[in-house]
């Protein structure tokens, strides 16, 4: 197993892990707290917060693997080479274990407040069961011949699919709605610059060793940053310049609704004729 050659490039990938850590964890808790100051969860996608489980769930099951199995390590080096560095640091498993569980909270919030009309759509409920299926149909070939690498590189395939598509819901939502009102920004703030140090810390360790193995070793990592970045610049787009400061449309004509209502005495028609 490889070692590092620079103390200074050792410590930056540290602080830049460690960073990305607190960023990416820090960004669970604008939601959380929105929703429970709100007591609603309208405006937030639920399909978004049900994919992120199971992104979240899966890439928790590659980092840890790979992070604490020498089985996992061990085919890892026949492959890349043993001169190599794991592409996992401890902040990674760190983080996984964080998301799962504030992902989780998340999840249960959507159970006990104000929901509106939302629900979870049947399409991403079908995603989910098919990924979950297929990834047990993968346990057991991964069991039955000991390909833990290829097995573990599943669920690392499983988390990048899950994080290409957990977006959409909630952008399509803003869209439809012409607001973000409901979906904190502090979240996708957080988010965006967890992204940047994530992918500034496998720089390092590649500038260290000479090598970018690390990026295609741990592709999913790769990925995670590139895709998160990608979204969260739109999601800024949306807040800051498409739709700064507005109310939902649907909010809107249940206020103007509401109006009516309260100007036009009960058991009367609105209008009348004289």
């Amino acid at each position: 197993m490889a070692s590092w050659n620079s103390i200074p490039l050792e410590i930056t990938y540290e602080v830049l892990g460690w960073f990305a850590f607190v960023s990416w964890s820090i960004s669970f808790y604008p939601q959380v707290i929105l929703n429970f100051r709100r007591k609603s969860v309208v405006g937030l996608n639920f399909d978004f917060v049900l994919l992120n489980l199971t992104k979240h769930s899966t890439y928790l099951i590659y980092n840890a693997s790979l992070y604490f199995s020498s089985a996992v390590q061990k085919q890892y080096f026949e492959k890349y080479g043993y001169d190599q560095m794991i592409p996992v640091a401890a902040n990674d498993v760190a983080f996984s274990i964080h998301a799962v569980l504030l992902t989780a909270i998340t999840l249960f919030q959507i159970v006990i407040y104000d929901r509106g009309t939302q629900i979870v759509s049947k399409v991403s409920l079908t995603i989910v069961t098919v990924v979950w299926l297929f990834a047990a149909i993968c346990f057991f070939i991964g069991l039955s011949s000991h390909s833990w690498l290829w097995l573990i590189s599943i669920f690392n395939s499983i988390q990048v699919f899950m994080t290409a598509i957990k977006y959409i819901p909630q952008a399509i939502m803003n869209f439809l709605r012409k607001s973000t009102d409901g979906f904190s920004i502090g979240n996708i703030l957080l988010d965006f610059l967890g992204g940047l140090a994530n992918y500034a810390q496998m720089t390092v360790q590649s500038i260290d060793q000479n090598s970018w193995v690390n990026f295609y070793g741990n592709i999913g990592k790769t990925l995670l940053s590139l895709i998160s970045i990608f979204f969260d610049l739109l999601f800024m787009l949306q807040h800051y310049v498409l739709y700064p400061g507005k109310m939902p449309i649907v909010s809107q004509k249940a206020d103007a609704e509401s109006r009516e209502t309260l100007i036009t005495p009960p058991g009367r028609p609105e209008s009348e004729d004289v």
